[in-house]
Protein backbone atom coordinates (compact mmCIF):
# COMPACT_ATOMS: atom_id res chain seq x y z
CA UNK A 1 0.00 0.00 0.00
CA UNK A 2 1.06 3.73 -0.63
CA UNK A 3 2.49 5.44 1.88
CA UNK A 4 0.67 8.81 0.99
CA UNK A 5 -1.19 9.33 4.41
CA UNK A 6 -4.62 9.76 2.83
CA UNK A 7 -5.59 7.97 -0.36
CA UNK A 8 -8.35 8.54 -3.32
CA UNK A 9 -9.81 5.76 -5.84
CA UNK A 10 -12.61 5.62 -7.57
CA UNK A 11 -15.32 2.59 -8.26
CA UNK A 12 -17.89 3.64 -10.33
CA UNK A 13 -19.03 6.75 -9.40
CA UNK A 14 -18.16 6.83 -5.88
CA UNK A 15 -15.21 8.20 -4.95
CA UNK A 16 -13.20 6.73 -2.42
CA UNK A 17 -10.91 8.52 0.04
CA UNK A 18 -8.97 6.27 2.70
CA UNK A 19 -7.10 7.36 5.89
CA UNK A 20 -4.20 5.72 5.39
CA UNK A 21 -2.32 5.67 8.47
CA UNK A 22 -3.27 1.97 10.16
CA UNK A 23 -0.07 1.97 11.98
CA UNK A 24 -1.49 5.06 13.88
CA UNK A 25 -4.79 3.80 14.01
CA UNK A 26 -5.18 6.66 11.04
CA UNK A 27 -4.89 9.50 13.62
CA UNK A 28 -5.66 12.62 12.30
CA UNK A 29 -2.30 15.32 12.83
CA UNK A 30 -1.76 18.27 10.60
CA UNK A 31 -0.49 16.81 7.85
CA UNK A 32 -2.94 13.53 7.74
CA UNK A 33 -5.64 16.89 7.74
CA UNK A 34 -3.80 18.86 5.14
CA UNK A 35 -3.99 15.61 2.94
CA UNK A 36 -7.61 14.48 3.50
CA UNK A 37 -8.55 18.33 2.81
CA UNK A 38 -6.09 17.64 -0.55
CA UNK A 39 -8.46 14.70 -1.20
CA UNK A 40 -11.51 16.32 -0.75
CA UNK A 41 -10.48 18.33 -3.14
CA UNK A 42 -9.84 16.05 -6.08
CA UNK A 43 -13.10 14.48 -5.74
CA UNK A 44 -15.20 17.62 -5.42
CA UNK A 45 -13.42 18.62 -8.84
CA UNK A 46 -14.00 15.52 -10.54
CA UNK A 47 -17.47 15.56 -12.41
CA UNK A 48 -17.46 11.88 -13.14
CA UNK A 49 -17.70 11.66 -9.00
CA UNK A 50 -21.06 11.85 -7.71
CA UNK A 51 -20.55 10.37 -4.32
CA UNK A 52 -17.58 10.64 -1.57
CA UNK A 53 -17.41 7.67 0.37
CA UNK A 54 -15.08 7.78 3.36
CA UNK A 55 -13.14 5.32 5.22
CA UNK A 56 -9.85 4.38 6.84
CA UNK A 57 -7.08 1.64 6.55
CA UNK A 58 -6.84 -1.65 8.46
CA UNK A 59 -8.71 -1.52 11.98
CA UNK A 60 -9.61 1.89 12.21
CA UNK A 61 -11.55 4.65 10.51
CA UNK A 62 -9.75 7.13 12.36
CA UNK A 63 -9.07 6.44 15.98
CA UNK A 64 -8.66 10.53 17.11
CA UNK A 65 -6.35 12.75 17.13
CA UNK A 66 -2.75 12.26 17.34
CA UNK A 67 -2.32 12.52 21.00
CA UNK A 68 1.51 13.51 20.61
CA UNK A 69 0.57 15.82 18.10
CA UNK A 70 -2.03 17.73 19.94
CA UNK A 71 0.60 17.53 23.24
CA UNK A 72 2.71 19.46 21.53
CA UNK A 73 1.02 22.89 21.34
CA UNK A 74 -1.06 25.06 23.47
CA UNK A 75 -3.63 27.45 23.25
CA UNK A 76 -3.01 29.81 20.33
CA UNK A 77 -1.03 27.85 18.71
CA UNK A 78 -3.36 24.91 18.86
CA UNK A 79 -6.30 27.18 17.44
CA UNK A 80 -4.18 28.71 14.63
CA UNK A 81 -2.57 25.27 13.46
CA UNK A 82 -5.09 22.49 14.49
CA UNK A 83 -8.35 23.50 15.80
CA UNK A 84 -8.94 26.15 13.05
CA UNK A 85 -7.70 23.92 10.05
CA UNK A 86 -9.56 20.53 11.44
CA UNK A 87 -12.79 22.54 11.98
CA UNK A 88 -12.74 23.53 8.75
CA UNK A 89 -12.01 20.80 6.65
CA UNK A 90 -14.81 18.98 8.90
CA UNK A 91 -17.47 21.83 7.97
CA UNK A 92 -15.80 21.35 4.47
CA UNK A 93 -17.01 17.99 3.88
CA UNK A 94 -20.56 18.46 6.21
CA UNK A 95 -21.63 21.12 3.29
CA UNK A 96 -19.72 19.43 0.49
CA UNK A 97 -22.14 19.66 -2.74
CA UNK A 98 -21.70 15.82 -3.20
CA UNK A 99 -23.08 13.20 -0.89
CA UNK A 100 -21.04 11.81 1.86
CA UNK A 101 -20.87 8.35 3.26
CA UNK A 102 -18.69 6.91 5.64
CA UNK A 103 -17.92 3.39 5.74
CA UNK A 104 -16.91 3.27 9.25
CA UNK A 105 -14.78 0.05 9.55
CA UNK A 106 -13.77 0.05 13.22
CA UNK A 107 -13.06 2.34 15.45
CA UNK A 108 -14.15 5.79 15.18
CA UNK A 109 -12.95 7.83 18.54
CA UNK A 110 -12.36 11.29 19.30
CA UNK A 111 -11.61 13.10 15.81
CA UNK A 112 -12.86 9.76 13.91
CA UNK A 113 -16.47 10.44 15.62
CA UNK A 114 -16.04 14.25 14.50
CA UNK A 115 -15.48 13.15 10.76
CA UNK A 116 -17.99 10.37 10.89
CA UNK A 117 -20.63 13.10 12.19
CA UNK A 118 -19.89 15.46 9.45
CA UNK A 119 -20.86 12.90 6.47
CA UNK A 120 -24.75 12.68 5.57
CA UNK A 121 -24.45 8.74 5.34
CA UNK A 122 -23.18 6.80 7.73
CA UNK A 123 -22.94 2.56 7.27
CA UNK A 124 -20.82 0.90 10.18
CA UNK A 125 -19.01 -2.52 10.29
CA UNK A 126 -20.60 -4.81 13.04
CA UNK A 127 -16.94 -4.35 14.61
CA UNK A 128 -17.25 -0.54 14.41
CA UNK A 129 -16.83 1.43 18.16
CA UNK A 130 -17.57 4.91 18.77
CA UNK A 131 -17.44 7.48 21.03
CA UNK A 132 -15.49 10.91 22.36
CA UNK A 133 -13.00 9.69 25.40
CA UNK A 134 -11.38 12.90 25.09
CA UNK A 135 -12.49 13.33 28.79
CA UNK A 136 -10.36 10.36 29.76
CA UNK A 137 -7.16 13.00 28.44
CA UNK A 138 -8.32 16.25 30.42
CA UNK A 139 -9.75 17.35 27.27
CA UNK A 140 -13.26 17.17 25.26
CA UNK A 141 -14.59 16.98 21.82
CA UNK A 142 -13.05 19.94 19.91
CA UNK A 143 -13.64 18.90 15.90
CA UNK A 144 -16.92 20.03 16.05
CA UNK A 145 -18.12 16.76 18.38
CA UNK A 146 -19.43 18.53 21.52
CA UNK A 147 -21.87 20.19 18.71
CA UNK A 148 -22.90 17.88 16.38
CA UNK A 149 -23.30 15.36 18.71
CA UNK A 150 -26.24 17.03 20.44
CA UNK A 151 -27.97 17.98 17.51
CA UNK A 152 -28.04 14.41 16.17
CA UNK A 153 -29.00 12.33 19.38
CA UNK A 154 -30.85 12.81 22.49
CA UNK A 155 -29.13 16.07 24.66
CA UNK A 156 -28.86 13.60 27.56
CA UNK A 157 -27.33 10.31 25.70
CA UNK A 158 -24.82 13.08 23.88
CA UNK A 159 -23.65 14.32 27.95
CA UNK A 160 -23.18 10.75 28.73
CA UNK A 161 -21.21 10.02 25.73
CA UNK A 162 -19.27 12.98 26.05
CA UNK A 163 -18.73 12.95 30.28
CA UNK A 164 -18.27 9.82 30.23
CA UNK A 165 -15.52 8.77 27.81
CA UNK A 166 -17.03 5.45 26.96
CA UNK A 167 -17.51 4.02 23.61
CA UNK A 168 -20.53 2.47 22.27
CA UNK A 169 -21.13 -0.45 20.10
CA UNK A 170 -22.50 -0.33 16.18
CA UNK A 171 -26.24 -1.64 17.54
CA UNK A 172 -26.41 1.09 20.08
CA UNK A 173 -24.89 3.93 17.41
CA UNK A 174 -27.71 2.52 14.85
CA UNK A 175 -30.77 2.60 18.13
CA UNK A 176 -29.69 6.21 18.58
CA UNK A 177 -29.87 7.49 15.05
CA UNK A 178 -26.00 8.01 14.66
CA UNK A 179 -25.51 5.94 11.90
CA UNK A 180 -27.84 3.87 9.30
CA UNK A 181 -27.26 0.42 8.97
CA UNK A 182 -24.50 -2.44 10.24
CA UNK A 183 -23.11 -4.70 7.89
CA UNK A 184 -20.36 -7.69 8.02
CA UNK A 185 -16.95 -6.37 8.46
CA UNK A 186 -16.27 -8.33 4.76
CA UNK A 187 -19.41 -6.74 3.35
CA UNK A 188 -18.97 -3.37 4.14
CA UNK A 189 -17.11 -1.64 0.96
CA UNK A 190 -19.67 -3.49 -0.96
CA UNK A 191 -23.04 -2.81 0.74
CA UNK A 192 -21.57 1.32 0.43
CA UNK A 193 -20.67 1.01 -2.82
CA UNK A 194 -24.30 -0.36 -3.73
CA UNK A 195 -25.55 2.27 -1.93
CA UNK A 196 -23.83 5.07 -3.69
CA UNK A 197 -24.42 3.99 -6.69
CA UNK A 198 -28.21 4.00 -6.00
CA UNK A 199 -27.75 7.81 -5.19
CA UNK A 200 -25.66 8.00 -8.18
CA UNK A 201 -28.48 7.35 -9.71
CA UNK A 202 -30.33 10.43 -9.54
CA UNK A 203 -29.82 14.16 -10.58
CA UNK A 204 -26.70 15.61 -9.04
CA UNK A 205 -28.55 18.81 -9.29
CA UNK A 206 -30.99 18.02 -7.52
CA UNK A 207 -28.89 16.07 -4.65
CA UNK A 208 -26.90 19.22 -4.54
CA UNK A 209 -29.73 21.48 -3.74
CA UNK A 210 -32.25 19.15 -1.37
CA UNK A 211 -28.46 18.69 0.50
CA UNK A 212 -28.75 22.90 0.66
CA UNK A 213 -32.33 22.78 1.34
CA UNK A 214 -31.90 20.47 4.15
CA UNK A 215 -28.65 21.81 5.64
CA UNK A 216 -29.93 25.07 5.57
CA UNK A 217 -33.78 24.52 7.04
CA UNK A 218 -31.99 22.70 9.89
CA UNK A 219 -30.87 25.81 11.34
CA UNK A 220 -34.19 28.04 10.71
CA UNK A 221 -37.68 28.22 12.63
CA UNK A 222 -39.87 26.21 10.89
CA UNK A 223 -41.59 29.02 8.89
CA UNK A 224 -39.05 30.28 7.37
CA UNK A 225 -37.13 26.80 6.61
CA UNK A 226 -40.89 26.25 5.11
CA UNK A 227 -40.10 29.12 3.19
CA UNK A 228 -36.84 28.39 1.82
CA UNK A 229 -37.66 25.08 0.77
CA UNK A 230 -40.47 26.13 -0.98
CA UNK A 231 -38.25 28.27 -3.36
CA UNK A 232 -35.77 25.69 -3.75
CA UNK A 233 -38.33 22.94 -5.34
CA UNK A 234 -39.45 26.04 -7.56
CA UNK A 235 -35.69 26.42 -8.55
CA UNK A 236 -35.39 22.82 -9.22
CA UNK A 237 -38.89 22.91 -11.44
CA UNK A 238 -36.13 24.98 -13.93
CA UNK A 239 -34.20 22.39 -14.16
CA UNK A 240 -33.88 19.57 -17.24
CA UNK A 241 -33.43 17.27 -14.71
CA UNK A 242 -36.82 17.65 -12.79
CA UNK A 243 -38.91 17.58 -16.78
CA UNK A 244 -36.83 14.35 -17.67
CA UNK A 245 -37.39 12.64 -14.57
CA UNK A 246 -41.13 13.43 -15.08
CA UNK A 247 -41.46 12.29 -18.80
CA UNK A 248 -39.22 9.30 -17.86
CA UNK A 249 -41.99 8.47 -15.08
CA UNK A 250 -44.39 9.16 -17.66
CA UNK A 251 -43.16 7.45 -20.51
CA UNK A 252 -42.22 3.99 -18.26
CA UNK A 253 -38.58 4.21 -18.78
CA UNK A 254 -35.63 5.12 -16.59
CA UNK A 255 -34.60 8.52 -16.22
CA UNK A 256 -31.07 9.79 -18.02
CA UNK A 257 -30.30 12.96 -15.28
CA UNK A 258 -27.84 14.89 -17.25
CA UNK A 259 -27.03 17.44 -13.85
CA UNK A 260 -28.57 20.46 -15.08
Amino acid sequence: MSESAVLVETAGRAGIITINRPERLNALDVPTCGALDDAVSQVEADEAVRVVVLTGAGRAFVAGGDIADLDSRRGLAHYEEFAEPIHRLFRRIETLDKPTIAAVNGFALGGGAELMLSTDIRVLSSAAKIGVPEINLGLFPGAGGSQRLIRQIPLCRAKEMMFSGAPIGAEEAVALGLANRIVEPEALMQETLALAERIADKSPLVLRLLKRTIDAGADMPLPAALAHEQAMISLVLDSEDAHEGCQAFLEKRKASFKGA
